[in-house]
């Protein structure tokens, strides 16, 4: 970088000018998008998604279709079948932890037996532990202020240390998926100790994954200097897991691992661009912004219990006129749930039973108020009424500061959870898929006659 620079001392200026030469010959009118045979984000005009494909893996209902018109119905959220709210309930009342069950859910296709589950199990804790070398070699050397970006070049470098990486079999490409599985957690927690020595000029400790223990009580344990954490810590983030192991073909994360998955590249090409799409602020990333709204929130409204104060700062951000000024209220609204996002209420749920009689209760409820709020402000503001509902991510922020985990590992746990959701459609894509996806672009440049550079 520093002989980019020497070669080019004006490179700012030269840049601003590569900018409006692109600017001057790149624009289109926005009534382009207009005509009836161009699918904008591979929309509908009237926001559902274009259907690409088929799947067994999960479903995701939020709305009915009654004589061409969209109609709010309460949301349900199916992995194979079995509807999410049945698979958190078994799992709270038998008191156990239920992530790899699904990660065996998604993957295989069917409820893993006890037996089944068991050594499934094993097999977690065998590929917990990291190739020699690697964490020296790929994760001390080269740290990363984000830990979305350097999962992604750690799930790439798994190649070079694969004997068998580019073979699309059944058996290696569910050899590789259990693996990056049962890795990823681990990959988070050490590739977010070494952020904080190298860059918060903090200490940085790592602890061996221990055997006979969850995904989610390793990470907690992982995480923590003193690796201690309570059974109602895990199980929440347990939960967390399952809510986030997958949401259907269509999101953006996991189309985007299908199509990188019809190329037929290997598994680890693959699941790193899962990752580079979940990163987004308009997909996993906006989790984050959840988070900085609430503190503009905090920060302006005096009372947190008056909810006229409450409704004005809302209509404030509808309007743009606080917060970040893009008229957003994260964590209300999503593409397929209208009137309930089952996620968000699950989530909701068990974060209020950890929260109850805490310090943490008094925001619990500033979320829910402005959930319960939101709706009408909009309305009122934009004149029309509209199906919104909360979204995971409302609650996702919140549940992640009660359990002291970092704000710069909320995405990247979106991550770890959903990638069994990633290698199950993997998995389909391969087996099933049978043609590279390759959506078509309207060109609408005119032809133009070459000119020599001479007379140019």
């Amino acid at each position: 970088m520093e002989t980019v620079y020497k070669a080019y001392p004006q490179i700012n200026e030269y840049i601003d000018s590569l900018c409006t030469s692109y600017q001057n010959n790149n624009q289109f009118p926005q009534s382009a998008f207009q005509r009836p045979y161009v699918k904008r984000g591979l929309r509908n005009s009237d926001g559902t998604g274009v259907v690409a494909g088929i799947t067994t893996i999960s479903n995701v209902h939020g709305y009915i279709v009654n004589e061409g018109e969209r109609e709010p119905v309460d949301g349900v959220l199916t992995y194979r079948g079995y509807d999410v709210r049945d698979i958190v309930s078994a799992v709270k009342s038998e008191n156990r932890y239920g992530f790899e069950e699904v990660c065996w859910l998604l993957m295989m296709g069917e409820l893993p037996t006890k037996s089944q589950l068991e050594s499934f199990m094993r097999l977690f804790e065998h590929f917990r532990v990291l190739p020699d070398s690697f964490t020296d070699d790929i994760i001390l050397k080269s740290p990363s202020k984000d830990i979305m970006n350097k999962l992604s070049r750690i799930v790439l470098a798994l190649y070079s240390y694969d004997e068998n990486p580019d073979d699309l079999s059944l058996e290696n490409i569910m050899r590789q998926s259990v693996q990056i599985a049962a890795q990823m957690p681990v990959f988070m927690v050490t590739a977010y100790q070494v952020k904080r020595r190298a860059f918060d000029g903090k200490s940085m400790y790592f602890h061996k994954p221990k055997q006979g223990l969850s995904t989610a009580q390793n990470i907690l344990r992982l995480l923590r200097s003193n690796k201690k954490f309570t059974e109602e810590e895990a199980h929440l983030l347990d939960i967390m897991m399952i809510l986030h192991a997958e949401h259907g073909g269509g999101n953006n994360s996991t189309f985007a691992t299908r199509v990188a998955s019809s190329s037929g590249t290997d598994t680890y090409a693959a699941i790193a661009t899962g990752i580079n799409s979940l990163k987004g602020p308009k997909h996993g990333g906006a989790n984050h912004k959840v988070t900085e709204m609430f503190e503009h929130i905090k920060e302006n409204v005096s009372d947190w219990e008056n909810e006229d104060e409450l409704k004005d700062f809302i209509a404030k951000l509808i309007r743009k006129e606080a917060g970040d000024g893009s008229g957003l209220i994260y964590g209300m609204g999503h593409a397929v749930y209208t009137k309930s996002d089952p996620r968000a209420e699950i989530l909701k749920e068990n974060a209020f039973e950890l929260a109850k009689g805490t310090d943490y209760e008094k925001e619990f409820r500033l979320i829910n108020a402005v959930e319960r709020l939101t709706p009408g402000v909009f309305a009122e503001v934009k004149g029309y009424e509209k199906a919104i509902c909360a979204n995971i991510d409302l609650y996702t922020g919140f549940v992640y500061k009660m359990l002291g985990i970092p704000p710069e590992l909320t995405t990247p746990l979106f991550a770890v959870s959903r990638i069994p959701g990633w290698c199950a459609h993997r998995i389909e894509e391969i087996n099933t898929g049978g043609r590279i996806i390759r959506p078509a672009y309207k060109s609408i440049m005119k032809s133009s006659e070459y000119v020599p550079i001479i007379e140019r």
